[in-house]
Order: structure tokens, then C-alpha cells, then sequence
């Protein structure tokens, strides 16, 4: 399996989460933490987010995901048992391209941010957001 490159996956998460205002995480697997309510250390926030929500627990919702084909960038964002914590899996990843072993890689993929919680960059875009 290729990983997937810190800068690549900043610029793709760039390119998926442009919205002005927008803040987010990125982990070292490829995990991204969207912040809807960003407040104090973001890095620290998402964290514990990933933490509790990131690895996977037998027989929980938190073995569930979903894939979502992109149409932006190559690949996939996988998506789990919580809406802002998503991760993505670049088109060389899998063997296998069919949903369910992208889907299991970006699980595994998640379980390893969500364990190891390695932030490698944050996206602050409190202030940002265009006025009304």
C-alpha cells in the first residue's frame, strides 16, 4: 500500500473544505477533523474529538462507514459514525478499488489517527468567513 504524502493531503483537503469560515485538522493517516464550533487550541479540540470518535470498536457504530466517490481531487473520503470526521484515501491506496476495501482502509486508516492522534496540520479559519 502507498501512503499518501502530508503535503498532497493538505492540498486535497484544501480543495474539499474551501468554504470560507471552515476549520479543520488533518492527522497523519489522512484523517480530517472539520470543526463546526472552533473554540481555544484547535488541534487540541479536534484531538479529542478523533479520539473518542476515530477508533474502531467491534460490534459499535464505530466499525460503520461510508464512501463517497470524489469529483474534485482522485480517491475517496471515508466517513464514519460521527459527520466531521472524514478520511481520505488517495486513488493508489487500495488493491482494490471497490467500496467496501476503500472503505475498510480509510476505517483503519481512521483507527490509526484515532489512536496515535498525530496532528500534522490545522487549517484555522476562524475570522475568515466572508460577512453577511
Amino acid at each position: 500500500m502507498i501512503g499518501v504524502n502530508t503535503e498532497t493531503l493538505v492540498d486535497v483537503w484544501q480543495q474539499l473544505l474551501a468554504e470560507p469560515g471552515k476549520s479543520w485538522v488533518l492527522f497523519g493517516q489522512g484523517t480530517c477533523v472539520v470543526l463546526t464550533a472552533p473554540d481555544g487550541e484547535l488541534a487540541e479540540q479536534a484531538a479529542e474529538l478523533l479520539k473518542k470518535f476515530g477508533p474502531v470498536n467491534a460490534g459499535s457504530s464505530a466499525g460503520d462507514f461510508g464512501v463517497i466517490d470524489l469529483t474534485d481531487v482522485e480517491g475517496w473520503v471515508v466517513t464514519g459514525h460521527h459527520d466531521d470526521v472524514l478520511t481520505y484515501v488517495g486513488p493508489d491506496e487500495p488493491q482494490d478499488p471497490s467500496h467496501l476495501a476503500v472503505g475498510l482502509l480509510g476505517r483503519s486508516k481512521r483507527h490509526r489517527d484515532g489512536t496515535e492522534l498525530q496532528v500534522v496540520h490545522v487549517e484555522d479559519k476562524r475570522g475568515s468567513a466572508d460577512p453577511v
